[in-house]
């Protein structure tokens, strides 16, 4: 049996954040994926840019590491307001990659936990299999990074099941863009930089835009998808909400945040494949309104479709600290913080006029909110920390979660130095 300092279960985002930490503070680090690649969500998923939150510099390492490594492969841009997570989701698996194996952290793909060992409230050991073949693995801690709580389910660990969840995304790529002319007339119709934006970023046309059928905003596009509806080119639900980005280092391409699957039977696996056949019907008629309506677009095409759904909450593990809406609403402090962040609460929904997205002033989390209370080894980190719905639809962006695996992993470090 082979045996870790540290063994984390997840290669996104959260992850791969705390196997470069662990590994750099010399801990003997081992990081289990079920895919072939690293990045989760924000690769499989096509999750582009990451969120702009709070600058200031808390566990920020990770983050400031990628972005100069990412730049050095061209697969990272600093966007005009400054955000300097702008990423090429398809270089980045490799820039992740060599991040790792710089740092001598051992990597495992395509195998998941199916089983344990364990003492009172200490894991001692797993085993890994991959279908085929099995592999037992001890570590004196272990991390749950796998964004849907699959290692603390088989812990059997206790979850919050306060009955909320978000919808899903099924993003796309298109390509064959004339960025020129798009940038033009978005500027042609929209002033408000709140919405839409676009900046030329060496030599690039890099730009965003939304619309959403909340009456929130005045939003610029609306007669377009109107026009587009009364047409048949798109459905009804196809209006609830359309969200676009460019793409660091792919010229004429931009990433689209939509559609959003349909309200799913959770209990039912028909039902959810069902919903992203659906997705991808989306995607065909939103290509088919981008080329008739949006100027720019005569000879896109979709280039690609995300290989993993986008689940922006799933299980939330609970934890010694039960992290709540009013911790940030409070601005609490804490004695161990992980982060601070200043990122909305922001609540995706299917139906009209409900969605939340509800600026806040800067917060903070505990180190608490990420140690399992079902055993003193286990950590988790992500979207399925220990947190209620509305914080976590606060802090499940990429950047918090960077923020939590980095700090996991010198809390863990602190541990092994006090053993």
């Amino acid at each position: 049996m082979q045996n870790y300092d540290v063994v984390i279960l997840g290669g996104g985002i959260s992850g791969v954040a705390c196997a470069y930490i662990s590994s750099k503070l010399q801990l003997k680090t081992l990081l289990i994926e079920k895919e072939n690649y690293l990045g989760g969500d924000i690769t499989g998923s096509l999750v582009v840019p990451v969120m702009k939150s709070s600058e200031e510099d808390l566990n920020c390492e990770f983050y400031n590491d990628l972005v100069a490594t990412a730049s050095k492969l061209h697969a990272q841009i600093t966007y005009g307001d400054n955000n300097v997570g702008w990423f090429n989701p398809v270089i980045l698996k490799s820039v992740l990659e060599k991040m790792l194996k710089d740092n001598l952290c051992d990597i495992i793909f395509e195998a998941q936990a199916c089983n344990y060992d364990y003492d009172k409230k200490i894991v001692s050991s797993i085993e890994i299999s991959n279908g085929i073949l099995s592999q037992s693995i001890g570590s004196k801690y272990y991390v749950d990074a796998t964004g849907n709580a699959s290692f603390s389910k088989l812990l059997k660990c206790e979850f919050w099941n306060d009955g909320e969840s978000q919808p899903d995304s099924l993003r796309f790529i298109m390509s064959g863009i004339n960025l020129e002319e798009f940038s033009k007339f978005l500027k042609s119709i929209d002033s408000d930089e709140n919405v839409t934006t676009t900046y030329r970023i060496d030599n690039n046309i890099h730009l965003s835009t939304a619309y959403t059928w909340d009456k929130n905003k005045k939003w610029a596009l609306e007669p377009y998808f109107k026009r587009a509806l009364e047409d048949g080119v798109l459905a009804k639900e196809d209006l609830a909400y359309f969200q676009l980005f460019t793409i660091a280092a792919m010229p004429n391409s931009i990433a689209f945040n939509c559609p959003r699957l349909r309200n799913y039977d959770k209990n039912s696996l028909i039902d959810y494949s069902n919903a992203v056949i659906e997705g991808r019907e989306a995607i065909n008629r939103l290509s088919e309104f981008c080329k008739i309506y949006l100027p720019g677009f005569k000879n896109a095409f979709i280039s690609s479709i995300a290989s993993k759904v986008g689940k922006r909450e799933t299980a939330r593990v609970r934890c010694r600290y039960d992290y709540k809406i009013n911790d940030i609403l409070e601005q609490k402090d804490f004695q161990n913080s992980v982060l601070h962040s200043n990122y909305p609460i922001d609540v995706h929904s299917n139906k009209k006029n409900e969605s939340i997205l509800h600026k806040v002033c800067s917060y903070k989390l505990p180190i608490e909110a990420l140690i399992s209370k079902d055993y003193d080894n286990l950590y988790v980190i992500g979207k399925i920390l220990g947190a209620d719905f509305k914080s976590q639809a606060a802090l499940r962006v990429q950047a918090s979660c960077m923020s939590m695996g980095e700090a996991a992993a010198k809390h863990i470090a602190n541990q092994c130095k006090i053993l």
